[in-house]
């Protein structure tokens, strides 16, 4: 099976020059990067059985890089 991204510059390609200055320039946005991407990895990984987790479990995580999802995006609008 083979699972789309969800990592930063493919969610935003055309923002990746702005993510990586954020990143750089911006402890808040820093810090929900890392954690976006860490989630991130943590449900790839799960989803691909690397890790076991049961169904709430993904979908907690999912909903929480959803909300980091959502501030990232508020940020990179700004």
């Amino acid at each position: 099976m083979t699972l789309d991204p969800h990592d930063l510059t493919h969610e935003f390609p055309a923002q990746a020059d702005k993510i990586h200055a954020l990143k750089a320039d911006n402890a808040h946005f820093q810090k929900l990067a890392q954690r976006y991407e860490e989630l991130n990895k943590e449900v790839v990984q799960i989803e691909e059985g690397v890790h076991a987790a049961d169904d709430l479990h993904l979908e907690t995580l999912k909903k929480e890089r959803l909300q980091l999802k959502d501030q990232i995006v508020a940020l990179l609008a700004a």
